[in-house]
């Protein structure tokens, strides 16, 4: 059985002009109704009211304020300043399911072995017959699937020693070039059979649309990858000839299935 004090978790919440959503996010951590826990909200140099909203939480979550910088840096930062032994991430705009912490922590307390867990996602659209901007209506958009949205996992900070922090140069796709190099260490990673996570499209972050951007991602790696090996003096075609395996990982393939390990219990 899990002991609440077995883990620590830092909840990681990168903000850029989130206001329409930052008190929902973090109002959605609280009912977790875990401890202990602490929300660290990086705020990305918002030029809306981000930062009162934040206030209006002083006191039940740690505000940093940073020049600029991109969503790799304030996830970095969120994760060089946790105090926790596991690490969650939640963009402003997306929330998770009611029991997806203490589900996926359950998990983690039931097998040493694996360090991360990663639940379904349920893509979320937003209902655009509506047309007061106020009332922000989701609606499901598909089946729930795997990928390698960070919100619907959690890792032990231990992790980030092996795999190292998220590529600042990457403005976009950072998640997928992570996760392979997860995957070239070797890190255990499970799939739970629930959705954890609900990703909310809308105006404001939909791109890419007749593209995937996973896929757009997965070129730039390969890409970086295959200069690496350049320059190393020791590429050949064969490292790349099995990638399947990383699209199963990363939970992009058709036909991904659950690592062979006991559910919880």
């Amino acid at each position: 059985m899990m002991k609440n004090e077995d883990f620590y978790v830092s909840v990681i919440v990168p903000v850029y002009n989130g206001e329409k959503f930052l008190a929902e996010a973090i109002q959605n951590i609280q009912k977790q109704n875990y401890q202990p826990l602490e929300i660290i909200v990086i705020d990305d140099e918002s030029t809306d009211n981000t930062a009162e909203i934040a206030a209006e939480f002083k006191d039940t979550i740690r505000y940093i304020y940073q020049t600029n910088s991109g969503p790799s840096a304030a996830r970095n930062r969120g994760i060089r300043i946790a105090q926790g032994n596991v690490i969650a991430f939640l963009d402003v705009d997306d929330l998770w399911s009611d029991n997806a912490l203490q589900l996926q922590l359950e998990c983690l307390a039931a097998n040493p072995s694996i360090e991360i867990i990663q639940g379904l996602i349920q893509e979320m659209h937003l209902d655009t017959s509506i047309t007061d901007e106020d009332k922000l209506i989701f609606k499901p958009y598909s089946k729930p699937y795997y990928s390698v949205n960070l919100g619907s996992g959690i890792y032990r900070k231990s992790v980030f020693d092996k795999v190292g922090l998220f590529n600042e140069k990457f403005s976009d796709n950072e998640d997928t070039e992570w996760f392979f190099r997860a995957w070239k260490n070797d890190i255990y990673k499970y799939f739970l059979k629930q959705v954890t996570l609900f990703y909310r499209k809308h105006n404001t972050n939909i791109s890419l649309k007749q593209i995937n951007p996973a896929n757009l991602g997965l070129l730039k790696i390969l890409r970086t990858q295959i200069n690496m090996y350049r320059q190393q003096g020791n590429f050949t075609t064969e490292k790349f000839l099995d990638l399947d395996k990383f699209f199963q990982y990363a939970g992009l393939s058709s036909g991904q299935t659950h690592l062979n390990i006991d559910e919880p219990g």
